[in-house]
């Protein structure tokens, strides 16, 4: 099977590439200003009597493929410009240029059916405003102007959008749980093994077109989603053939020129993947040579293949490195038929050190002696070394005739994450510990889609897609050990065998998904409404596995003073290794293992009604949801059962627009909407977290929340490129999943996901965009977007919890943005701002016998973030950029409030710098 797949692969490559021998017909220009010279962005030029057209992009430039040689007439129109009519000869590739002379006069809609780019800021606007449904986005160009390196840090340009573990996204204050991915129009799995999130920053954004957020429910969307749905499309046909390399350096001043620790890793460490060095002989299920002393369970650790160096080096890094090449090619046959290839190669290699950092966990305030209960008080120095490769490959055909488009598209991401933690402090018993976290996981995330676009008729339209997404996570020996310092010699020692540890953990996922959907287009004597319908089906499979070994040893053989010995330097050595001497032990525990999969079948029927200024589109989407969870039922040998989950819904939704005239207009929205549980959050499974302290463990009864959505709306668009929207929101929960930590035992925490009773969260947001020359600020602009948010969560009468926001909600959110951007002189510049509201994180409770003591909610504290960029253009070919991120480098801060009868105090869970980062980039455009 990998053969033939590889096989077609290259028939299709040399295929492709076969196509640049082909005479080609079109025909690019540029339209620019006939008084200034400037490029204008998003005009439109279409071939008349055709539906044949296309926009200008960020430089003005256009090109028409699919043409034969010939006369044509040309329309060329733009807002506040005379449109204007020219005859063009097209033989071969052919070009022209193009100058619109003002005009104060509005023009008439002009309606062009073409493949519209969607990577500039005007094409973003344009279809914001014509969406049926309340959506905002960010596009290619304004990723260009802040110079953000990922998914993660471009989306938190979009309006009621935060971050959250510079990674995972928010959307209007929600938890990442609520919000859904596609990539391409494909779901995507989950990149995390103990929640329901995407990583956005796997992606590069690089290989980013635009991003959309879909705020409000319709009935093509999946249902699954009640803060966004977010659209990520990766870059698409291209304009001209395109050959760019990049490279750049970074430099971190928390980092950089210091000493930086690390561990042994392997030769393909480089590249975000272990070449089996760290894993076991076999793979995750390997079998072991067990060792010769007879014990159940036991292993050698001197003939299994595992890596027992556990000594630490040192390196002091210069800079971090990042390397990028984008390649676009396009061939036009004679007989019209369009051929396009994109390509994307992006690489990244990064530190990150965290020093004194602050790690504590409370329990319940000591009321009697008026003080905090420190259950861990520690201070951890974290050392991050992370790489990032990724790969991207699309490929287009679009037929002579222009009706159909077909697009094959892939895109592979690798991320190695090398981790090295020294932890020191006190435990509940106030025995100073040290401990030490050796930690390296790879992920990988392959997308791949194969989409067709057909109009059938004038009236009708279809469009489908088959898609298969695969993710992994691999954790291949984590080890970790704690000593304990002896109060009366003063020396740490090893005091259990559960001290010293080794843990190996894998999960695989993969989603296969088809979706099809069909609009027409009716005609009453002027009234066109339009139909739409259309299906949708998801296979999801997960295999998670987890295997743990405790170090044993003969006391008897061993050095006698191996208790105090160090462990990285002096016990791990092979004179101490052997039967009699340090050996494994496997904690077996097959509970911690599951197998899962879920079917998801969608129907969905809508209709669009115009009347007039009024607009409604309204519909109904049924889903069927069909989950089941593998898990064992004993803990020391395979015993699985099934638990299913099956949900089958109807999810209405309306969207009404009132368009006062061709600037200003109104929205109203409804819809349900549900947030169903993940494959781990309903699992046996439990994982020790590190960095919490504390396992993590699912809950089998975990249900479903449903979700009610209000919207209403007021968007203004003063001219082209330009914005100013407002809108207010309500939802009200039932049986919102939010994220708790419960206190166990007197000293431990326990992390879980639970139901609560219900919950209303509601809010405004405000969006503008604005050009700055009419105060004189000739190419700059400004942008601003912002949310006010307020939540409250519904107690279970008779329960024991205080009033409290939701999980996860940030009451307030603040983006805004200066931007410079003279094309002629190739200047471009950006000054950002970014602050989030105190937000829970976790939501603390401890159980008792009798009854509930709450142990506080902890917050992440608000910051404030600001980022500068700048970069210059020296003739066609060459691009320089400077950025300045996390200027003000403020703490990032995690606290919980305690009242007390001397008024509240802070408790700081955890806190630290994450330093400033100062970055360089040159690029050379071929």
């Amino acid at each position: 099977m990998k053969m033939k797949m590889k096989g077609m692969g290259l028939m299709m490559i040399f295929w492709l590439l076969a196509m640049a021998t082909v005479q080609a017909a079109a025909l690019r220009g540029i339209v620019t200003d006939k008084i200034t010279q400037e490029p204008l962005i998003g005009a439109t030029v279409q071939i008349s009597g055709t539906t044949t057209g296309a926009i200008t992009d960020i430089d003005g430039n256009f090109e028409l493929a699919g043409l034969r040689n010939g006369s044509y007439k040309l329309i060329v129109s733009y807002i506040s410009y005379r449109t204007k009519t020219l005859e063009v000869t097209v033989n071969g590739m052919s070009e022209i240029k193009v100058q619109l002379d003002p005009d104060n006069q509005q023009l008439e809609e002009v309606v062009v059916v073409a493949e519209a780019k969607r990577n500039t800021e005007n094409a973003i606007i344009t279809q914001q405003r014509n969406s049926l449904v309340m959506q905002t986005g960010v596009s290619a160009q304004q990723i260009t102007k802040t110079q953000d390196k990922d998914a993660s840090e471009v989306i938190r340009r979009v309006p009621g959008i935060s971050i959250i573990d510079e990674k995972f996204v928010m959307v209007r204050g929600l938890s990442q749980r609520y919000n859904n991915v596609w990539i391409n129009n494909s779901a995507v799995p989950s990149s995390e093994a103990d929640a329901r999130a995407f990583s956005f920053d796997i992606i590069p954004s690089s290989q980013l077109d635009n991003m959309l957020v879909v705020k409000s429910p319709a009935p093509e969307y999946p249902a699954d989603f009640s803060g966004g749905f977010i659209l990520v499309n990766t870059k698409d046909v291209p304009n001209s053939n395109v050959f760019n390399i990049a490279v750049g350096g970074s430099i971190n001043d928390q980092t950089h020129f210091k000493d930086f620790k690390y561990s042994k890793g392997s030769g393909t460490d480089f590249l975000g993947f272990d070449s089996g060095f760290r894993g076991l002989p076999g793979g995750i299920n390997g079998k072991l040579n067990p060792s010769g002393n007879g014990y159940e369970n036991n292993y050698s650790l001197m003939n299994n293949g595992l890596n027992n160096d556990w000594t630490l080096k040192n390196r002091k890094p210069i800079a971090d490195l990042s390397l990028a090449m984008n390649f676009a090619r396009r061939w036009v046959s004679n007989t019209g038929r369009t051929f396009a290839m994109l390509g994307a190669l992006n690489y990244s290699n990064n530190y990150k050190t965290y020093l004194n950092m602050t790690n504590n966990m409370f329990g319940a305030y000591d009321v009697t002696h008026d003080r905090s209960n420190y259950l861990k008080q520690y201070m951890d120095d974290q050392y991050n070394h992370n790489v990032r490769l990724g790969v991207m490959l699309n490929f287009t055909y679009v037929p002579a005739s222009g009706n159909s488009r077909y697009e094959f598209k892939n895109i592979l991401n690798q991320l190695g994450k090398d981790r090295y933690t020294c932890r020191e402090g006190y435990d509940a018993q106030s025995d100073k510990e040290r401990q030490a976290e050796y930690y390296y996981q790879s992920r990988t995330t392959y997308n791949g889609q194969f989409t067709g676009k057909h109009t059938l008729s004038d009236n009708d339209k279809l469009n489908w897609s088959a898609g298969y997404s695969y993710a992994n996570r691999n954790m291949p020996d984590r080890h970790r050990f704690t000593t304990v310092q002896d109060r009366e010699t003063g020396l740490f020692e090893i005091e259990n065998l559960n001290d010293v540890n080794r843990e190996f953990s894998r999960l695989d996922e993969h989603i296969l998904s088809g979706n099809i959907n069909y609009q027409h287009d009716f005609d009453f004597d002027g009234f066109k409404p339009v139909l739409k319908a259309g299906a949708y089906t998801e296979y999801r499979t997960r295999t998670y596995t987890t295997r743990n070994f405790i170090y044993t040893w003969n006391a008897g053989r061993l050095p006698s003073q191996y208790a105090v010995m160090d462990i990285p330097t002096e016990l791990m050595k092979p004179e101490n290794y052997g039967d009699d001497k340090l050996s494994l032990i496997e904690e077996v525990n097959y509970l911690n293992n599951y197998d899962a999969n879920n079917t998801l079948g969608a129907g969905y029927l809508g209709i669009n009604l115009p009347f007039g200024k009024f607009n409604i589109y309204a519909g109904v989407r049924y889903e069927h949801s069909k989950m089941e969870l593998v898990s064992n039922t004993k803990i020391y040998e395979e015993s699985k059962t099934s638990r299913y989950y099956t949900y089958d819904d109807f999810f209405p939704s309306a969207n009404a627009t009132y368009r006062l005239d061709d600037k200003n207009q109104f929205r109203l929205s409804y819809g349900r909407t549900v947030n169903r549980p993940e494959f781990r959050e309903v699992s046996t499974s439990v994982f020790y977290d590190f960095d919490l302290a504390s396992d993590v463990q699912g809950n089998a009864s975990l249900k479903p929340a449903y979700v009610d959505n209000i919207d209403f709306g007021y968007e203004f668009y003063p001219s082209a490129g330009e914005l100013f929207s407002v809108s207010l929101f309500y939802k009200k929960f039932k049986d919102p999943i939010e994220w708790t930590y419960t206190l166990t035992g007197g000293t431990d925490y326990i992390y879980s996901n639970v139901n609560a009773k219900g919950a209303d969260n509601y809010g405004v947001e405000v969006d503008i965009r604005k050009n700055l020359d009419f105060i004189g600020l000739r190419d700059f602009s400004w942008s601003f977007n912002g949310a006010l948010i307020k939540s409250k969560v519904k107690i279970a009468e008779g329960g024991q919890e205080q009033s409290r926001p939701m999980q996860g909600q940030s009451p307030y959110l603040i983006n805004t943005g200066v931007f410079y951007q003279n094309p002629k002189k190739g200047w471009n510049a950006a000054a950002m701002y970014n602050r989030i509201g105190k937000r829970i994180v976790g939501v603390g409770r401890s159980m008792g016998m009798e009854q509930t003591v709450n142990v506080p909610n902890s917050y992440e504290m608000p910051r404030n973030a600001i980022d500068l960029s700048v970069s210059k253009k020296f003739g066609e070919h060459f691009e320089v950029k400077f950025a300045v991120r996390d200027l003000l480098e403020e703490k990032v801060s995690y606290i919980q409030f305690q009242d007390t009868d001397n008024g509240e105090i802070e408790q700081i869970n955890r806190s630290y710098k994450p330093g400033r980062s100062f970055n360089l980039n040159i690029s050379y455009n071929f």
